[in-house]
């Protein structure tokens, strides 16, 4: 978050109320159907059988969709920014440059609306508090955006404030977006994500709520006091609120500009990372399970990482982290049938699924297995196995048969996996990967929430 970040934020109101939410999705599903049948008729004009997944995924619905979602913030944008990084790779090219677009643009709040929300929280004249308030943002995500201000006593502040009717929209949000992905058939119909559905409102509540996270900004901040590698922001109870975070401004440059570092370097960063996800897991029993590389900051002159963010904090179940335990376990063992087994345990995968599609999925453990146990360094740049991943989880996902939800809880924890191993290869990063694990699969570890 520097103070001279470029203003790349358009400025449009945040529909607030449920009914101006409601209008933006139905004009939303309109135009991606009029995308729809104006596609079909140029590919039947080609003399084309024109496909609806094909007619669905164009540069104009992509376009569509991104700035839809983008307007609307809240839980609609969270849910795409969702579906990015925890499928990462493993999208189809269309559909990954679609959701990227959302990951990668917001809208900030007009000064009329930013002015309303903070004489709610703070009360009129709230700006004599400060010696300086920047009015522009210095980042926008999908829930708040975020302002640099200086306290009248010289204290460098980050302050969050949430987006209005966004708390109030989360369920609404949730049910909409995944009614379009139905209708689009980017979902199958036959899938049931009830389940799935009702833990992410959950947890966008969670997100939604200023004052548990910044509790949890400051545990975390405790976990690691006194370690060299990470740097916590400091709450400022004095300003924040249910609907405000205010922290100490922590200078820091995006994580992604280390692409640019020294291969040593990129590769400290990238281990450095791997090593707090593996104790969030194994010793802290509690995981921030956003991926977002924004959460990440980088600081060239120390070469700490600041981390930020931690509205999607949860604890991490014990089970969850015996299932993880098994796999690593089978995997560094090189021994396909316990993977298999493993997974099957931690609900990654179904019977249903190994009967049909046992052939596949062997295939995928036997990538993995020779990729985890290669001689020197895992090298998150080579990607050439991926596409292979892909195209067989794709053959798998064809079979209704095979269609799985795993656990929740593993989904989420998962997620934070997938989108570490994607800031990895954005970094290109070689790391020994087996050596940081092997004091957790070797049961040598306790969590502190054990």
């Amino acid at each position: 978050m520097d103070d001279d970040a470029p203003d790349n934020y358009r400025s449009r109101a945040v529909p607030s109320s449920r009914a101006a939410r409601l209008g933006a999705f139905g004009r939303l599903a309109g135009g991606v159907a009029g995308g729809v049948l104006a596609e079909g008729a140029r590919r039947l004009a080609r003399g084309e059988r024109p496909r609806l997944r094909d007619a669905m995924l164009t540069p104009a619905n992509a376009a569509r969709l991104a700035d839809r979602l983008s307007h609307l913030r809240g839980a609609a944008m969270k849910m795409g920014q969702m579906i990015s990084m925890d499928a990462g790779d493993m999208l189809p090219p269309e559909l990954a440059q679609i959701i990227a677009r959302v990951r990668e643009q917001a809208d900030r709040m007009p000064p009329n609306q930013l002015r309303d929300v903070l004489d709610a929280e703070w009360g009129k004249g709230w700006l004599a508090r400060f010696k300086h308030f920047n009015p522009r943002p210095i980042a926008a995500a999908s829930i708040g955006q975020v302002h640099k201000a200086t306290t009248k006593d010289g204290r460098d502040l980050a302050i969050k404030v949430q987006y209005p009717g966004v708390k109030e929209s989360i369920d609404a949000d949730v049910d909409n977006v995944a009614t379009l992905l139905r209708v689009s058939r980017l979902l199958p119909a036959e899938l049931d994500m009830s389940v799935l559905l009702e833990e992410a409102k959950r947890q966008l509540h969670e997100e939604a709520d200023y004052v548990r996270e910044g509790e949890q900004m400051m545990l975390y901040r405790q976990r690691l006091s006194g370690e060299d590698g990470f740097v916590v922001p400091a709450m400022a109870e004095e300003f924040s609120t249910g609907r405000v975070l205010a922290m100490d401004f922590i200078p820091g440059r995006p994580v992604e500009e280390a692409e640019s570092a020294a291969q040593d370097e990129r590769d400290r960063i990238a281990r450095t990372i791997i090593a707090l996800v593996l104790r969030e897991m194994f010793e802290f029993g509690v995981m921030q399970t956003d991926p977002n590389f924004a959460n990440y900051r980088y600081q060239p002159d120390t070469g700490k990482l600041v981390l930020l963010d931690f509205g999607a904090t949860r604890v991490v179940d014990p089970a969850v982290v015996q299932s993880y335990r098994g796999l690593l376990v089978a995997g560094l063992a090189q021994d396909r049938d316990a993977v298999r087994a493993a997974a099957l345990e931690a609900g990654f995968i179904s019977n249903a699924m190994l009967a049909s599609q046992g052939a596949r999925f062997d295939r995928i453990a036997d990538i993995i297995i020779t990729e985890l146990n290669r001689p020197g360094p895992f090298d998150f740049g080579d990607r050439a196995f991926v596409s292979v991943i892909r195209d067989e989880g794709m053959a798998i996902a064809e079979d209704r048969s095979a269609w799985h939800i795993p656990p929740v809880e593993t989904l989420f924890v998962q997620r934070k996996i997938s989108g570490t191993a994607l800031l990895c290869a954005r970094l290109k990063a070689k790391v020994e990967v087996r050596e940081l694990l092997r004091p957790y699969v070797a049961g040598g570890v306790e969590s502190e929430a054990a």
